[in-house]
């Protein structure tokens, strides 16, 4: 079973809930809840194989500039962000939500195409209350 976070950061990723939501979402946490989120993106990205060459889409993406300070760690492919102070943590949190699509995109059609068990991979109709 998955955890409420779970759920609304795959949601995210797979494009079922918007960006502006979610970051609505994590904005509303408290800053260490902020910070644990940030974490489980850094183990979802690593899970779905998120490699160097999306780097520079996800900074696309995310809508963050490249001389952000996420941006930049990134690009030098260091995940420490939920080390930043609070005020880089919602752009780390676009960041890694982009990179996390990418990443999950990519393994959805070359590994679940055809179906899988994952349960991140079928989710019902996504719930609107992201608490």
């Amino acid at each position: 079973m998955l955890y409420a976070h779970e759920v609304i950061l795959n949601e995210l990723a797979q494009g079922l809930r918007p960006t502006a939501e979610g970051v609505e979402w994590f904005e509303g946490l408290s800053e260490d809840d902020r910070r644990k989120v940030l974490h489980a993106l850094v183990l979802f990205c690593g899970q779905a194989r998120a490699c160097e060459g999306d780097v520079a889409e996800s900074i696309a993406r995310s809508g963050i500039r490249p001389t952000h300070t996420p941006a930049v760690m990134l690009t030098k492919w260091r995940f420490g962000m939920e080390g930043l102070p609070a005020y880089e943590l919602t752009k780390s949190f676009r960041l890694l939500v982009a990179l996390f699509s990418i990443a999950d995109t990519r393994r959805r059609t070359l590994h679940c195409a055809g179906g899988c068990g994952h349960e991140w991979h079928n989710l019902s109709d996504p719930p609107r209350d992201a608490t």
